[in-house]
């Protein structure tokens, strides 16, 4: 009986060859490269003998280890009746029972194997990536990373967990970086001739968003391009907006300056009405005289791009009145666009609406010098009828014309006023207060200049 049993025992160790033993399990395991395990069984069953101490085929646990106990002894690591209890190497789950014992039938009472452990492929992250140190198995750790523009918010890496799950959870890729923004340069331009401003043109912003280069909006602060700008510095802004509502701003200068020529000065007894600003380049300036004087030299002088003035200074001298004509056409004529008349008519110089209109003509001079008004006084019947404007004594021949050419009664008070075309434009029976008289020339006469001078100078007569 024994030398039997030594020669099943012999027959059946090549197949040991290359196993492991463990310590006290009484079985052997042999190593394989592949994840899963199974447990294998022996193609043909030899005939039942109690006495055998390899009764089961041998045991052998991929990526795992059994313990095994049997009745007969610790030799007897597969006899007939042998329990094995079974786990897996870390990393791997066990599949089946966890314990197996050997039977009658020469067979384990269950198969089992180890199934590695793996975690679910994970997803991809948008805008980012990750790189996984062991794909999907244990202990593997992904790390992410965000593409150039995005910021990582959440778990930087995941661990691939006993459990066959992953640590933490899916971070995401934030565009937080804003866009890039690069304005045009500041410029500065010369105002156009005879303005004040000067229209400007530029490029659009340059623009960029640092993650995925789209620009969602581009809002601007201040004039477009193209428009016309006034004198000074003006500031332009630009503000962009990514898909993110990212913001970015830029800004830039745009100056205007006004080439000027030095101030003229009015001529004394006169005043200049100037276009512009009177003094930039292109302006114009017209002397004017005041009533009584006449212009001598350039009537109008132009600023030049060299920032000087064309011709020379005029001046303003008195108002020289011819009386030593041969028609009243030609006296009137001398007063053409110059000066408004009032002519004062009387038939004795002792009326006494003449004298209250002479005392109150002479102590209004002034204003009616302001307003550019001469009083021509015809006083006396024919043949002794005298006429004179200020000290200048008219010949009665242009006194009769006069009274013809205005229909001025003889035999009566009568005050006629004429303006600068030479136009009847009121006449007056009784005498007339220099308040009346003025706020009617004020009114219905003044041109906007005359009103410029007569406001600039309204305390002059004080």
């Amino acid at each position: 009986m024994f030398q039997e049993a030594s020669l099943i025992f012999l027959l059946l160790w090549p197949s040991l060859v290359g196993s492991t033993w463990h310590e006290g399990s009484r079985y052997s395991t042999e190593e394989s490269q592949t994840d899963d395990v199974y447990l294998t069984e022996a193609s043909s069953v030899p005939a039942p003998d109690y006495q055998v101490p390899r009764w089961c085929h041998p045991l052998i646990i991929y990526n795992g280890e059994a313990t095994c106990y049997s009745p007969r002894g610790g030799n007897y690591h597969s006899s007939l009746g042998t329990r094995c209890t079974l786990s897996c190497n870390r990393g791997y789950r066990l599949i089946g029972p966890r314990s197996v014992q050997c039977l009658l039938n020469r067979h384990w009472s269950g198969i089992i194997y180890c199934r590695q452990i793996r975690c679910h492929t994970l997803p991809a992250l948008q805008h980012g990536s990750y790189h996984c140190s062991n794909g999907v198995k244990i202990d593997s750790h992904c790390h992410y990373s965000c593409q150039l523009g995005y910021h990582l918010e959440g778990d930087r890496s995941r661990v691939c967990m006993e459990e066959g799950r992953w640590s933490g959870s899916v971070p995401i890729c934030v565009d937080i970086e804003p866009p890039q923004i690069q304005c045009p340069d500041s410029r500065e331009r010369i105002a156009e001739p005879g303005k004040l401003s000067a229209i400007v043109y530029w490029d659009p912003p340059r623009a960029k968003d640092s993650a995925d280069g789209i620009i969602k909006k581009l809002k601007r602060r201040g004039p477009e391009p193209g428009s016309e700008f006034s004198e000074g510095e003006h500031l332009i802004r630009y503000a962009v907006y990514d898909q993110a509502h990212n913001r970015a701003t830029c800004k830039f200068l745009v100056r205007v300056r006004v080439s000027r020529c030095p101030t003229l000065k009015a001529p004394e007894h006169g005043y200049l009405s100037c276009t512009s600003a009177g003094n930039n380049y292109g302006a114009t300036c017209e002397y004017q005289c005041d009533g009584g004087y006449e212009l001598e030299g350039a009537h109008s002088r132009v600023c030049q791009s060299s920032r000087q003035w064309s011709g020379s200074q005029a001046r303003c001298t008195p108002m020289q009145i011819n009386v030593d004509v041969n028609s009243v056409t030609g006296l009137l004529d001398q007063f053409y666009e110059k000066r408004r008349l009032l002519v004062v008519s009387a038939p004795d110089s002792s009326d006494r609406y003449y004298k209250m209109q002479n005392a109150m003509l002479q102590q209004a001079t002034c204003g009616l010098d302001m307003r550019h008004m001469t009083v021509i006084e015809l006083v006396g019947l024919p043949p002794r009828d005298v006429g004179r404007i200020r000290e200048l004594q008219l010949s009665q021949k242009i006194v009769e014309e006069l009274r013809q050419l205005l229909h001025i009664s003889q035999s009566r008070f009568n005050v006629v006023l004429i303006d600068k075309d030479g136009i009847d434009r009121d006449r007056f029976i009784q005498p007339v207060t220099p308040d009346e008289l003025f706020s009617f020339v004020d009114m219905y006469l003044l041109s906007t200049q005359e009103q410029l001078q007569q406001h600039q100078n309204r305390d002059m007569c004080e």
